[in-house]
């Protein structure tokens, strides 16, 4: 006799999994993924991860959770083959990582993980890394603002120029734009190749003082130099005004070792091959690779104020250089904001900074008034917006003076 009873329900098939030691130990995890896929997840421990990818069951998986905490990093290895193994079932990979150390991190995202996401989850994290991920990627172009391409030609011997705040808003990112603008258009026939390079990973404001989008490509990029070419160099790059080349900080807040000496030593030499003059905007704080640009760069400025603040940074820099046998004498100092030329008060007070601190200030920059923060906020250089202002001036003489300075050598060479 035939059954008239309908068959029981098929489970739907799992789309995504967490992987982890013990899932009860990100409980915010399980409510997430429940929020979002309902009953269509499941829960797999570290050693049935690869073999559940090689299982029916798990030929519909879209994407795995691999939540990691600090009793996990003696296991990195063990968690970079889960990833591996992921990949090559065509599995996308979303990190939810615990009080892990930057460099287990940056060695997971690596290996391949496509999605980073702090634990404790935020607010709808996990629901936006899973949109990301189910969303098809763009074609890869080199583009510049306007989403032309980037053409880059190999036969530069760029001359690297390193500048570096010794206090915070002492102006040195707003000098660095301006310098990179100036050189890129000190003449009007073949000006030369200019890129400007914002290494303040966290919070660099390169891409602010001249509106231009930080690009994703960048982390892409700073995550795996070792696969660096032209190309992905290329697509790394912004373009402003069609004559200035910049490398963005990120979009998200990579840990600041997420590079190390070899990797910005990768950078420097591409970035040198393909431009005339690279100009570094450097963090304010002193990092491992430091001295990598510190050694590579032919020019590096230290900007300073005459305050206290400047005085107290520079003589800790000193020391801290010469302890390392460092060649803390290659630094140029610039002074902005400097007094003015009958203010006796403050020259001064700048003769005694000067031989307190056994320094030589080689540039004194005007103070550029309320017209240099209305530039920044507008996103465009002094050149553009106020090119009357006396800050401005100053800058463009010294971009001329390097660009003689690098033509004659190069005519020599």
């Amino acid at each position: 006799m035939t059954s008239i009873l309908p068959s029981p329900p098929q489970p739907a098939p799992l789309v995504a999994c967490t992987i982890s030691r013990d899932v009860q130990e990100f409980d915010l995890l399980i409510e997430d993924m429940e929020a979002v896929l309902g009953e269509a997840w499941g829960d797999l421990g570290f050693d049935e991860a690869m073999h559940f990818f090689s299982q029916e069951e798990g030929e519909d998986l879209e994407f795995v959770a691999l939540a990691i905490d600090a009793e996990d990093e003696p296991n990195v290895d063990h968690l970079s083959s889960i990833i591996a193994a992921a990949k090559a079932r065509a599995i996308k990979v979303v990190l939810i990582a615990h009080d892990v150390t930057p460099s287990a991190l940056h060695h997971l995202l690596r290996q391949g993980a496509d999605e980073f996401v702090p634990y404790p989850l935020p607010e709808g994290e996990l629901a936006a890394a899973i949109d990301r991920m189910r969303t098809p990627e763009a074609p890869r172009v080199v583009a510049g603002k306007e989403g032309k391409s980037v053409k880059l030609s190999s036969d530069g011997d760029g001359v690297i120029i390193a500048v570096q705040g010794m206090a915070g808003g002492c102006g040195a990112s707003t000098f660095a734009t301006n310098l990179a603008w100036e050189l890129a258009t000190v003449t009007k026939e073949k000006p030369p190749r200019v890129c400007i390079m914002d290494l303040g990973l966290q919070f660099g404001a390169v891409s602010t003082y001249l509106d231009v989008q930080r690009r994703e490509a960048v982390l892409e990029l700073l995550s795996d130099i070792d696969s660096m070419d032209d190309d992905t160099f290329g697509q790394a790059l912004v373009t402003f005004e069609e004559k200035l080349h910049v490398f963005t900080s990120p979009a998200d807040l990579p840990p600041l070792d997420i590079i190390g000496q070899t990797e910005v030593q990768a950078l420097l030499d591409t970035a040198s091959r393909h431009f005339d003059f690279v100009v570094v905007d450097m963090p304010p704080s002193l990092v491992q690779w430091s001295e990598t640009v510190l050694y590579a760069a032919q020019v590096y400025f230290g900007v300073i104020e005459l305050d206290m603040r400047s005085a107290q940074n520079t003589f800790r820099l000193k020391r801290a250089l010469q302890a390392e046998d460092l060649p803390f004498e290659k630094i140029r100092f610039v002074l902005n904001r400097a007094p003015k030329f009958t203010d006796l008060q403050g020259k001064s007070r700048l003769k005694r900074m000067q031989e307190s601190l056994d320094i030589s200030i080689d540039l004194n920059l005007p103070d550029g008034g309320r017209a240099v923060g209305e530039a920044g906020d507008h996103g465009q250089p002094l050149g553009l917006q106020q090119p009357k202002n006396p800050l401005r001036k100053e800058i463009a003489k010294l971009a001329q003076s390097l660009y003689e300075v690098g033509r004659s050598d190069a005519e020599a060479a």
